[in-house]
């Protein structure tokens, strides 16, 4: 039976401490993980902490995109507690994609699984997996939502879902977050020990190759279209136009081209 809870995320039910050595709080239903996180981040919720909710009714994607949370997908934050001497933040983004990649190819090793920047998992054209990071003081809040059963439709681009590949059948959102934690345990460790180099040439491996085509847009201009050259020392995409000039993203909404 599902108890009250009343640590924070606003009173929701939790139906069980379940996950990863008991690191899980699981809720039926919240408006947004990312949300409930950044709140009790001020209450102090703990690095290695995550809060999964079966449901979500507000769920968000990067530039303020509704994110549809369909029941039988994963959507999971947790908290990344900055530290002294940690490296710059800048990393942060191409870490969690790395990671979430990393938890996903140990589940379905023969699956063809790449990064787009900065950190979408796609199989081919179609998106798996998003992430948000949010900063909230001296903390960072890392959503992350997986199409596990359903691949929700969306008007502008093409999805897919674990269950639409060999063997992701199988597999359900508990599983996955299981395998997602002690990922991030381990690729945040690596950044702390060896930086953010270590990081972009780990994303570099997993990523578009270097020349795909890219469409980028930054806000209300016409996107840049052009092809994927390097990523900069702190993360940016590094954009080579037809004229032969370069242009440096920052921050953007990124689509792979035929």
């Amino acid at each position: 039976m599902a108890r009250r809870d009343q640590r924070g995320g606003g009173g929701i039910a939790v139906l069980n401490g379940s996950g990863q050595f008991g690191r899980v709080r699981l809720v039926a239903e919240t408006g947004s993980t990312n949300a409930d996180l950044r709140a009790l981040a001020v209450a102090g919720w703990p690095e290695g902490q995550w809060l999964r909710a079966e449901r979500q009714t507000a769920g968000r994607g990067r530039l303020g995109r509704d994110w549809q949370s369909l029941a039988g997908n994963l959507h999971a934050s947790t908290l990344i507690r900055l530290r002294p001497g940690d490296p710059p933040v800048t990393g942060l983004g191409l870490l969690l994609g790395v990671a979430v990649h990393a938890a996903l190819s140990s589940l379905l090793p023969h699956a063809a699984l790449l990064l787009k920047w900065p950190n979408d998992v796609m199989v081919g054209r179609a998106k798996l997996a998003g992430m948000l990071l949010e900063r909230e003081g001296e903390a960072v809040v890392a959503g992350i939502g997986v199409n596990v059963a359903f691949a929700p439709p969306l008007p502008d681009r093409e999805t897919i879902a674990l269950a639409d590949l060999p063997g992701g059948t199988a597999l359900d959102a508990g599983a996955v977050l299981d395998a997602l934690v002690e990922s991030l345990d381990r690729w945040l460790a690596r950044w702390r020990a060896a930086g953010n180099g270590a990081i972009l040439s780990a994303w570099l491996a997993r990523a578009h190759p270097v020349g795909t085509p890219l469409a980028v847009s930054t806000g209300a201009d016409r996107p840049q279209r052009g092809r994927f050259l390097r990523l900069g020392s702190d993360g940016a995409l590094i954009l080579g136009l037809d004229d032969g000039t370069q242009i440096t993203i920052h921050s953007g909404d990124v689509g792979m081209l035929p």
